[in-house]
């Protein structure tokens, strides 16, 4: 199976490594139970993704209007788990809380870019926080927050 023709999220679970299977599994069940009500599970970029679908934002994602605006994507690399969260990269008081909030779920040092946390080993993923993460940021936010900060990226000065 390439990534090509992977068609669902577990497909795509099925064809990680064992060791990452349960937690990838994991990762995306605590998003989906957790993730407030109009985000979409669906495959997107080659990796398990969390939209709004076309039916709440016709628009689509600007980058390409045919694809539905994305939300957060997971991810496994060969060397880490990485969770792409469209709201951690626009919001920096989103950020900022989970900056600050990290150390009470996790001793282990955050490995971050603005948007994408990974993770090296299954037992570092602090489910609990993402399930919060999860709950932080409503379709209706995103599509606002999205739409903010597209609009103060095309304009000039």
């Amino acid at each position: 199976m390439t990534k090509e023709t992977i068609q669902t999220p577990a497909e795509y679970i099925a064809q990680l490594p064992a060791d990452r299977q349960e937690i990838v599994k994991a990762i995306a069940e605590t998003l989906s139970q957790n993730l407030p009500e109009g985000f979409q599970q669906v495959m997107s970029y080659g990796m398990i993704g969390f939209v709004v679908p076309h039916s709440i934002f016709p628009d689509g994602y600007h980058c390409n209007p045919k694809l539905p605006l994305p939300f957060i994507n997971l991810g496994s690399t060969k060397s880490h788990i990485a969770l792409h969260h469209m709201g951690l990269y626009a919001s920096s008081p989103l950020l900022d809380w989970f900056q600050s909030e990290w150390t009470k779920y996790s001793t282990k040092k955050i490995d971050m870019g603005k948007g994408c946390v990974r993770f090296k080993k299954a037992q570092d993923v602090p489910l609990n926080l993402l399930a919060e993460l999860a709950k932080k940021m409503t379709v209706n936010d995103w599509i606002q927050t999205y739409q903010t900060q597209f609009r103060s990226a095309k304009s000039p000065g």
